[in-house]
């Protein structure tokens, strides 16, 4: 049984507040009313869980797919913030240290990689530490379109943020029929679909 936290935030800004307890880890449920019928409430979930370590298969799932949905923003401010002040990279053959020079890097790379669209897929984790497998599609300025696979290794500090990340990653090139990676650009993956399960 789900720890429930139930929240009502009305149009001017007060919130009402009850709980319902039982075990297990904490899940809130905010219920927004509608602007254009104050009497109709739509209610939206979301988890309270921790994602500092250690990990566990749901804190790690999480962890990974935030990760994504940040990326996938394309925004490098947004992605620095998950990362220590110190945060060590190794990407491809190029080295990173430091939030400063982490988005430099992003900058560059999305200024090179159009039209980006990441899946992130949670291989194994232990204590502080989380391997990822993924694969993102993005063009060229010329029109041409590749496939990148790769591996990345992550390493945390207490509070969550990341410390370290090594990434091996290979592109393939493919014909735009091809691509399997459609949603909006700059938008999260959705739910459902689009998954990296086998390894083509």
């Amino acid at each position: 049984m789900l720890d429930l936290q139930s929240r009502l935030i009305l149009n001017d800004g007060r919130h009402r507040r009850g709980v319902i307890r039982g075990g297990g880890a904490s899940v809130s449920s905010l219920i927004i009313r509608s602007f254009n019928n104050p009497d109709h409430a739509r209610p939206i979930m979301f988890t309270t869980l921790s994602l500092a370590p250690p990990f566990n298969h749901e804190s790690a799932s999480a962890k990974v797919r935030a990760a994504e949905d940040a990326w996938n923003s394309q925004d490098p401010v947004r992605v620095a913030q998950a990362y220590s002040l110190d945060s060590e990279w190794r990407n491809r053959d190029q080295f990173v240290r430091g939030r400063d020079q982490i988005v430099r890097f992003l900058v560059g790379k999305w200024q090179r990689e159009l039209d980006y669209h990441l899946a992130k897929s949670l291989w194994a984790f232990a204590e502080n530490r989380i391997a990822v497998r993924f694969q993102y599609e993005y063009r060229l300025a010329s029109g041409d379109w590749y496939r990148a696979y790769g591996n990345e290794n992550w390493e945390f500090d207490a509070d969550g943020l990341m410390r370290r990340r090594e990434a091996s990653i290979n592109d393939v090139a493919i014909d735009s029929c091809d691509r399997k990676f459609t949603w909006p650009s700059g938008k999260p993956r959705p739910a459902i679909g689009f998954d990296i399960e086998e390894v083509r």
